[in-house]
């Protein structure tokens, strides 16, 4: 890639970035354009400016993509109840496709024939971010340059960064041992005593959330109201996607709720262990399938059911731009036109238990499903021919001496 003109850089400021900002105009020689994105991961952003300055940079972009994120990424997932290996909520994953579309539109707006981010060769963050990118511009190049230098450990990166005169912040606090990721819907840690599976994560890991154990001893009740699936409001006042996240993840971190230890498959092959902080996502997730038991026909919600752990796959593994995602999610979004209603929830204790629900669009009748008289709505005599067809199979093979006893 000797003809790369000028790169577009996933820049956070920090030591991996600022070195690979350095090590991209070194070996390269090439402009470089930083991209710093406020996802919600509750650090200041625009310091990045002065660094990148500092480095001469002349094209900065700093962007508050917080509401895109949670409007057009977070919301569509959990319209579909998105579950990874039957827990991950997906935070990181996410996260993903949202900076490879704006690392390709920073491209297209400057000229820039390249992009590079500071994802390993080990994980799935370099996957998520070259998909994305090459389904969005196919001819663009990618340098990614943890498969490219020999720069593998912190030391040696501390050692380029003080060659090349990158300025590092240096100061008394304690490094976290943990390999960290943020953003509105989450947080994650990955690395230190995790690498052993069988040693329980440190209590004064976790940020967002207090212990179960230390959480209030009096319930908090909450009313969620949905509107096509999305929620739009909280205790009844009106609130912008990335504002009910931010109020979720306030009260379900008050409430212990949204811890999560796992060990995970990552696309690229390996088992990896992580714990991940959800607390807004872990209350969406139940509020959401809560709203729908009233709202959806059961052979859609059961299809939905059928479908999640691809739909969930799909985006794990980096495929949020492909054809087959944007397809189902058009199938997914189509079910929620009904999708409305309030949904009453009391959190206790790391527990988010529903309490109530009510929709216009609601689906139960009590008329009918009551254990009391009910007018002649059912007729209980019509449930012997529906057992004796659904057993008509089963009854032909018994018979021909197939019975499983």
């Amino acid at each position: 890639m000797a003809d790369v003109k000028k790169v577009v850089l996933a820049y956070s400021g920090g030591l991996d970035t600022s070195v690979i900002l350095k090590w991209l105009q070194d070996t390269y020689a090439c402009e470089v354009v930083t991209f710093t994105a406020d996802l919600g991961q509750g650090e200041e952003v625009e310091p990045a400016r002065a660094k990148a300055q500092a480095m001469g940079v002349k094209e900065i972009y700093i962007d508050d993509l917080r509401e895109e994120f949670v409007r057009d990424f977070v919301f569509p997932m959990f319209r579909a109840n998105t579950v990874y290996e039957g827990e991950y909520l997906l935070g990181t994953s996410i996260a993903r496709p949202l900076i490879a579309k704006r690392l390709i539109e920073i491209a297209n707006e400057t000229g820039g024939d390249a992009i590079s981010h500071g994802a390993t060769g080990k994980g799935n963050d370099q996957v998520r971010f070259e998909l994305g990118a090459y389904a969005l511009k196919p001819g663009v190049k990618v340098i990614a340059p943890w498969r490219e230098w020999d720069l593998l450990s912190r030391e040696k990166l501390m050692d380029y960064a003080e060659k090349h005169g990158i300025p590092i912040e240096r100061h008394g606090k304690k490094k976290s041992p943990y390999s960290m990721d943020a953003n509105l819907l989450h947080i994650s840690y990955e690395g230190g005593v995790l690498e052993d599976t069988w040693t329980e994560h440190e209590e004064d890991m976790w940020r967002w959330t207090v212990s179960p154990e230390k959480a209030p001893d009096a319930a908090t009740y909450i009313e969620l109201t949905y509107r096509n699936g999305d929620i739009v409001a909280i205790d009844g006042k009106e609130l912008s996607p990335a504002q009910v996240l931010t109020e979720l993840n306030r009260v379900g971190g008050a409430n212990g709720i949204g811890r999560l230890d796992i060990v995970e498959n990552r696309y690229v092959g390996m088992k990896s262990r992580g714990c991940y902080e959800t607390p807004g996502g872990t209350i969406m997730l139940k509020a959401h399938r809560a709203i729908e038991s009233i709202t959806l026909d059961r052979e859609v919600a059961h299809l939905k059911d059928e479908l999640m752990p691809k739909y969930a796959s799909l985006i794990y593994n980096g495929y949020w731009w492909s054809p087959e995602r944007l397809m189902l999610q058009q199938m997914i979004d189509a079910s929620q036109a009904t999708v409305n209603g309030v949904v009453r929830l009391k959190l206790y204790k790391g527990n988010v238990i529903v309490v109530g629900r009510k929709s216009d669009d609601s689906l139960f009748d009590a008329n009918i499903a009551t254990f009391e008289e009910d007018g002649g709505a059912y007729d209980q005599q019509d449930a012997a021919g529906f057992i004796k067809l659904n057993a008509l199979r089963m009854r032909i093979a018994a018979g021909k001496g197939r019975s499983p006893l």
